[in-house]
C-alpha cells in the first residue's frame, strides 16, 4: 500500500515538490507564532509580583537648582510627606525613571564569584517603595534608614537573579560585585516583578536604596491612592506638586492605563506573525484542493478502474487523503529538522520547553489543516462512478 503511495507521489515529483514547499513554509511560520502564544502564555500565567492597581505615577523636572544636600534632601522629604498627608493617599515613593509598565529601562551588569550576569534591571528606590507596589519579600528584608549608614552598600535582588548565582542557597548577607567593582551587601529576595507588562519576562533585577545625591536626578513619584480617587483628587494633587515645585512640568499617569498600552506594544509581532501566517495558510489550503482536485480530474480512469475491480469508495478517499497526509510527513520532517535547532542553539533564550510545546502544536495544526483540505475532494472521488469514468476514457 505504502509503496504504491510513494511510487505514485515520485511520478509527479515536481508538482509535489512545490506542495512540499509551501507546506515546510507555513510549518515554519506557524511554529514561529505557536512560540510566541506558548512564550505569551506562559508568561501571562505567571504573577505580576507587584500590585498596579490605584498605584499613579507622578513625573516632574528637578526645578531646585542646589548643590547643598543640606538643603536638597530636606526640600524632597517635605514634598513626600506633604503627598503623603492628603486624603486618598495611602503612600509615596520616590522611583527612578524605570518605573513599572513603562519602556523606560535601565540596565547593567553585577558580579559574583567571576561569574558575570549582564542586562540586570536596576531600580533606584527608597524605603517606601515595597509598601507603595505590594512587593512581597522571599527573603531578608526591605530597605531602612539604618541602611545609611552600612559599611557595604546594601541591595535588594529579585528571585530570577538569586537563583542564576546561588541556586537554592541563601542569598541574604552574600557580597555581589557590582558595575565599578564596588561591593553590594544582599540584604533581601524580593518576587519577581513582570515590570514590562502580563505578556514579558520579568528578568533579573537589582535594587538599590536612593541616597542623599539621588534627589538631584530624581524624576518619578509613585503615589498608591485609596479606593475613591477620582479625577478632582489627580487635579488636587496635580496642583499640589505644580505649587511646590515651581517651573516644573508635572505629568499624573495611572499604571493601569500604562498596563494596557504595553501590553498591546508586545502583542504586535504576535498579531502581524498571524496575519501572515493566515495568509500563508490560505494559500496552502488552496493549494492543496487545487491539487487534489486536479488528481482527480486526471485521474478519472484510475479511480474508475479501481471501482470496478471492487475497491471502495472509501478506499479511494483514504487513498488520496494519504497521499496528502505523506507530503505533508515530508514537509514535517525537514521543518522540524530546523524547529529543534532552535533549543539546541539556544535561539533568542527562550526555555527549550516553548520550543519543544509550540513544535507539538505546529505538526499537529499541519497535519489538521492537510486532513480538512484534503477529505472533501477525496470524498469527491469516491462518488466517481466506474461506468461514467471508463467511458469518458
Amino acid at each position: 500500500m505504502f509503496k504504491h503511495l510513494f511510487k505514485l507521489i515520485w511520478n509527479k515529483k515536481k508538482q509535489n515538490f512545490l506542495l512540499i514547499s509551501e507546506m515546510l513554509i507555513s510549518f515554519l511560520v506557524i511554529f514561529a507564532v505557536f512560540t510566541l502564544i506558548v512564550f505569551y502564555y506562559r508568561n501571562y500565567k505567571k504573577p505580576m509580583g507587584f500590585a498596579y492597581e490605584d498605584v499613579w505615577i507622578v513625573s516632574y523636572n528637578n526645578s531646585l537648582k542646589s548643590s547643598r544636600l543640606d538643603s536638597v534632601v530636606p526640600f524632597y522629604e517635605t514634598l513626600k510627606q506633604t503627598i503623603r498627608s492628603m486624603p486618598y493617599v495611602a503612600d509615596a515613593t520616590f522611583s527612578s525613571n524605570n518605573t513599572p509598565l513603562t519602556q523606560n529601562t535601565w540596565q547593567g551588569s553585577v558580579t559574583y564569584n567571576g561569574r558575570e550576569i549582564n542586562s540586570v534591571n536596576f531600580f533606584h528606590t527608597d524605603d517606601s517603595y515595597k509598601n507603595v507596589l505590594n512587593l512581597k519579600m522571599l527573603e531578608g528584608r526591605w530597605f531602612s534608614k539604618e541602611d545609611a549608614v552600612a559599611k557595604s552598600k546594601p541591595v535588594i535582588i529579585n528571585n530570577s537573579l538569586k537563583l542564576l548565582f546561588f541556586g537554592n542557597d541563601k542569598a541574604e548577607g552574600k557580597l555581589i560585585d557590582g558595575e565599578n567593582k564596588d561591593k553590594l551587601k544582599i540584604v533581601g529576595v524580593v518576587e519577581d516583578m513582570k515590570v514590562k507588562g502580563d505578556y514579558a519576562i520579568s528578568g533579573t533585577a537589582t535594587y538599590y536604596r536612593i541616597d542623599s545625591g539621588a534627589f538631584n536626578w530624581l524624576g518619578k513619584i509613585l503615589v498608591r491612592v485609596k479606593p475613591g480617587a477620582d479625577a478632582a483628587f489627580e487635579s488636587r494633587l496635580y496642583k499640589t506638586m505644580a505649587n511646590y515645585l515651581k517651573n516644573s512640568n508635572v505629568e499624573i499617569e495611572h499604571l493601569v492605563n500604562k498596563r494596557k498600552s504595553i501590553n498591546y506594544f508586545s502583542l504586535v509581532p504576535m498579531i502581524v506573525l498571524l496575519i501572515v501566517a493566515g495568509f500563508l495558510v490560505i494559500n496552502v489550503a488552496l493549494g492543496l484542493f487545487g491539487v487534489l482536485w486536479y488528481n482527480i480530474n486526471k485521474r478519472r480512469g484510475e479511480i474508475g478502474l479501481r471501482r470496478a475491480v471492487g475497491a471502495s469508495g472509501s478506499s479511494v478517499c483514504g487513498q488520496l487523503v494519504a497521499e496528502a497526509l505523506i507530503l505533508a510527513t515530508f514537509s514535517l520532517i525537514i521543518g522540524s529538522f530546523f524547529a529543534v535547532q532552535f533549543p539546541l542553539l539556544n535561539v533568542f533564550d527562550l526555555p527549550p520547553g516553548v520550543y519543544l510545546t509550540a513544535l507539538v502544536f505546529a505538526v499537529l495544526f499541519i497535519y489538521f489543516l492537510v486532513l480538512v483540505c484534503s477529505l472533501y475532494p477525496g470524498r469527491q472521488a469516491a462518488r466517481i462512478y466506474p461506468a461514467v469514468a471508463l467511458h469518458e476514457e
